[in-house]
């Protein structure tokens, strides 16, 4: 069995439509993923989805109840990502060489040879604005920044399982958040505040139009990524 991690749902809704018989419970989504070889058999992996939340903390709490009735073959860290520089843009696939198994790490890069290579930080808050973003860079040597990776990695490694850590570049510098982070969403409620979104919007009514923008980006991403979760899974 292999598992995959995502914060939200939100970010792993097109890996699982690619999913067969799927099955939901709670903070988990179990179901087999079909591919093609060159024979006529048409194998399946069996993947159990995780979605962690957002945070070390909860993350922590989600993935340690998780593995204490579970032990996959491996574990991909997914989902979203920040960039920290002006030279990555939504849509941009990166493997983390600081989360990811050496061995995967290779596989990875042969089966995903546009994808980018580097360094993963995982804050304690959302990261934002730019400025923070090019510090977050300088001071941690990572092209990218999210929440929950290094986390995720720390506990594959105590457990012995492997680990690769396959994201996708949601915004960046030059591609910015479209509101205030605590606007997008409330880490204590674990989710979006409507209330506070739409008051945001009635106040700034342009974000409106950046907010449906960043949707359509955020989707290609995410179809992006579950494309590439699928080739890596298939040639595993």
């Amino acid at each position: 069995m292999i598992a995959v991690t995502f914060a939200l749902p939100a970010e792993s809704s097109a890996f699982i439509r690619s999913l067969k018989d799927v099955k939901r419970d709670g903070t988990t989504v179990r179901g087999q993923l079909e591919y093609q070889t060159s024979n006529i058999e048409r194998p399946r992996s069996e993947i159990l989805v995780l979605h962690t939340g957002v945070g070390g903390k909860e993350c922590e709490n989600r993935l340690r109840d998780f593995l204490r009735g579970t032990q996959p073959e491996l574990l991909i860290t997914s989902g979203f990502c920040g960039g920290t520089n002006d030279e990555l843009h939504p849509g941009d696939l990166i493997i983390a060489e600081n989360a990811s198994n050496p061995e995967l790490l290779e596989k990875a890069r042969a089966i995903l040879p546009a994808a980018i290579v580097g360094r993963i930080h995982s804050a304690d808050r959302i990261i934002d604005p730019a400025a923070d973003r090019y510090a977050i860079g300088r001071e941690q040597q990572a092209i990218v920044v999210d929440m929950e990776t290094e986390t995720i990695a720390r506990i594959c490694a105590e457990k012995s399982i492997p680990a690769l850590a396959l994201q996708v570049v949601s915004d960046s510098p030059v591609a910015p958040l479209p509101a205030p982070p605590d606007v997008l969403f409330d880490l204590e409620k674990q989710r979006t505040d409507f209330f506070l979104l739409l008051g945001h919007i009635a106040r700034n009514p342009p974000s409106a139009i950046h907010l449906a923008e960043f949707s359509k980006q955020i989707a290609v991403a995410k179809a992006k990524l579950a494309d590439a979760l699928c080739a890596v899974i298939s040639a595993l």
